[in-house]
């Protein structure tokens, strides 16, 4: 792994760790964590109180989902991510969620998470 990689991994971790100090899921308002790799999103809504995961989604297992005009390719998967997770979350009686973007920007295939959570009905 060159080094410019290293530097960007650490410094994605250290804002991480920085963001989870301040985020906790409870059972009335969990937390959704995204984790990103090169070709798919995934998304787990997890209750910090007992350290459980309620649900999991990713880009590989989630239907289709038509996005928003102008959001296409990864965005497009990211978006039917976050509208699968606001269904499973609906169907389990979750209205409201805390969003831990893992360290990662709040750019590009993240928000597109976002916003299809917020399309689906979640408060995020």
């Amino acid at each position: 792994m060159s080094d410019i990689n290293k530097k960007r991994r650490q410094v994605r971790l250290k804002r991480k760790v920085s963001i989870r100090k301040k985020l906790s899921g409870t059972a009335e308002r969990p937390r959704v964590s995204v984790t990103r790799s090169h070709k798919s999103i995934y998304a787990q809504v997890i209750d910090d109180d007992t350290g459980s995961t309620l649900l999991s989604c990713d880009s590989v297992r989630a239907a289709t989902v038509e996005a928003p005009e102008g959001v296409t390719g990864k965005c497009a998967a990211a978006y039917s991510v976050g509208r699968a997770v606001a269904d499973l979350a609906k169907e389990k009686g979750i209205a409201a969620m805390v969003f831990d973007r893992s360290g990662y920007l709040y750019h590009g295939r993240v928000a597109a998470l976002a916003r299809g959570l917020r399309d689906g009905g979640i408060e995020v």
